[in-house]
C-alpha cells in the first residue's frame, strides 16, 4: 500500500505539471514549490524554536487562526511556521503577520518529508481539519515530534473505517491527539481502536465570533442597500445562479442582491454582469469611484470581485443563500451566521455538522429546487417576526460552540 500512495504521488505531481500551463491555479501551485525546500532552509535558523501549523487552504486557515493567535500569545518563544496546500489559501494569507514562516508545503514524497523535518524541526505540529499526508505522518512518527489534528471531523465513508481501511489506520498511530469537533468523530475512532481523542469543538467558530465585534464599515456598501432589504449569495456556483435569478426576475423593488461567485475570474463575473448589466454593478467599479451615486442607487445587483471582504458584508443582509450545495458540497455557512442571518442552501450539506444542527433548530434551511427557494425566501423577507426568530436562533447558536481554542491550548499545555 505504501507503494501504491508513493507512486499516486508522483502521479498527482506530474498532472499537476502538465494541467499547469492551462491553468492558473495550476501554475500557481507549481511555480509556489519551486526550490521551496531551499527557500526554507534559507529563511529559518537553526536556533529557531518553530511550531508548524498546516491547513489545506483558505478556510481551513480560517480554522486555525485563532489557536495559531492564541499560541503565539501564550507561547511567545516560539516561531509559528504555516503552510499551505493550495494557491487559494496561500496567495491570499502569503502575508499573515501572526505566523513568523508562510510556505507552500512540498509535495509529500518520502525525500521531502524527511528533508523539511530535518530543516524545520518542529517542536509541534498542528493538522487543521484534515489533510493526512503519510509520508510527513511517518517522519514526524520517527523523529518523536507531537502531532496533534484539531477540528477534524471524521465521517463513516473515510478510508480509514472500511473493511480495506487498514494500512490507512495505521498511519493515524503515528497522531499523538485528535481534537474532533463532535462525539460522533470521537466514536469513529474509538471504534478503530484510537482512545486518544478528545472534543474540543471547531475552533472556527471562536474565529467568526471574533470577526463579528470586529467587522468592518463599507459605506459604499451602505449607499447601495439605500434602507432595502439586502439579499446576499456568497460562494455560489452556476446552479446556484439559476436559483437566484429566479428571485431576481421576480422584481421586487424594496429588494437588492449582492452576489460573491466562489471564482472570481473574469468569464465567471461576466457570466453575471450580462444576465441584467443593465441594473448590475461591480465592487471594483464601486470602490475605485467609476461609478456615480445615481448609478449605485439604481442597481439591483452588486457582484464582489473582490477576494475577502464577503465575511464583513454578511452584517448588512436580512437573508443570505450559500453555494455549492447542488455541487459536491455547501461551502461554509458560520460567516452570515454569526451575524445572525438565516441561511439557505442547497441538497449537498452533511459533511458539515453546523448546517445539520441549525436546520433541526430553525436557523437554516435547504432547498432542493426553485419553487422551494421562492418559498422560503419570500416567507422570510415578508414576515418580519418569523425572520427575528430565525436570526435569534443562529446567534445564540454561534454563542453556544465557541471555546474550542481554549480547550485545545489546555490539554497541549
Amino acid at each position: 500500500m505504501s507503494f501504491f500512495y508513493n507512486f499516486f504521488i508522483h502521479l498527482f505531481y506530474l498532472g499537476i505539471l502538465i494541467a499547469s500551463p492551462f491553468n492558473k491555479k495550476a501554475a500557481l501551485w507549481i511555480k509556489g514549490r519551486k526550490n521551496i525546500l531551499y527557500k526554507i532552509k534559507s529563511s529559518i535558523s537553526p536556533d529557531d524554536k518553530i511550531v508548524w501549523f498546516h491547513a489545506a487552504s483558505l478556510g481551513e486557515f480560517e480554522q486555525g487562526k485563532p489557536l495559531m493567535e492564541a499560541f503565539k500569545k501564550k507561547f511567545p518563544e516560539y516561531k509559528i511556521l504555516l503552510t499551505f496546500f493550495s494557491p487559494s489559501g496561500y496567495e491570499i494569507r502569503k502575508n499573515y503577520k501572526q505566523a513568523d514562516f508562510v510556505f507552500y508545503l512540498p509535495i509529500d514524497t518520502i525525500q521531502n518529508a524527511r528533508k523539511f523535518i530535518e530543516i524545520v524541526k518542529p517542536k509541534k505540529v498542528f493538522f487543521i481539519k484534515y489533510e493526512f499526508w503519510f509520508n510527513y505522518l511517518k517522519a514526524l512518527r520517527k523523529e518523536k515530534i507531537p502531532t496533534y489534528f484539531v477540528s477534524s471531523n471524521f465521517r463513516k465513508e473515510q478510508h480509514f473505517f472500511k473493511w480495506y481501511g487498514r494500512w490507512f489506520r495505521k498511519q493515524l498511530e503515528s497522531i499523538n491527539y485528535f481534537f474532533v469537533q463532535n462525539e460522533t468523530s470521537k466514536n469513529l475512532l474509538n471504534s478503530i481502536g484510537l482512545s486518544n481523542v478528545i472534543v474540543s469543538g471547531d475552533t472556527r467558530f471562536d474565529s467568526v465570533q471574533d470577526l463579528a465585534k470586529e467587522s468592518k464599515e463599507f459605506p459604499l456598501i451602505e449607499k447601495f442597500k439605500n434602507s432595502k432589504l439586502l439579499f446576499i449569495a456568497g460562494s455560489t456556483w452556476l446552479p446556484d445562479e439559476e436559483i437566484i435569478f429566479e428571485l431576481i426576475n421576480k422584481k421586487n423593488k424594496n429588494l437588492k442582491f449582492i452576489i460573491a461567485p466562489h471564482e472570481t475570474t473574469k468569464d465567471r463575473i461576466n457570466s453575471i454582469y450580462k444576465r441584467k448589466k443593465d441594473k448590475t454593478i461591480k465592487f471594483s467599479e464601486l470602490s475605485s469611484g467609476k461609478i456615480c451615486n445615481e448609478e449605485i442607487l439604481n442597481a439591483e445587483i452588486l457582484i464582489i470581485n473582490s477576494i475577502g471582504i464577503l465575511k464583513h458584508l454578511y452584517k448588512y443582509a436580512t437573508i443570505t443563500y450559500i453555494g455549492g450545495g447542488f455541487g459536491v458540497d455547501i461551502h461554509n455557512i458560520q460567516e452570515p451566521v454569526t451575524f445572525g442571518k438565516p441561511v439557505i442552501f442547497g441538497p449537498k450539506y452533511n459533511k458539515f455538522e453546523e448546517a445539520v444542527e441549525l436546520l433541526k433548530l430553525g436557523g437554516a434551511f435547504s432547498i432542493t429546487n426553485q419553487d422551494e427557494f421562492i418559498g422560503k425566501t419570500e416567507k422570510l423577507l415578508n414576515d418580519k417576526s418569523y425572520c427575528d426568530k430565525c436570526s435569534d436562533i443562529c446567534k445564540k447558536y454561534i454563542g453556544s460552540k465557541t471555546g474550542a481554542t481554549e480547550r485545545i491550548l489546555e490539554n497541549i499545555s
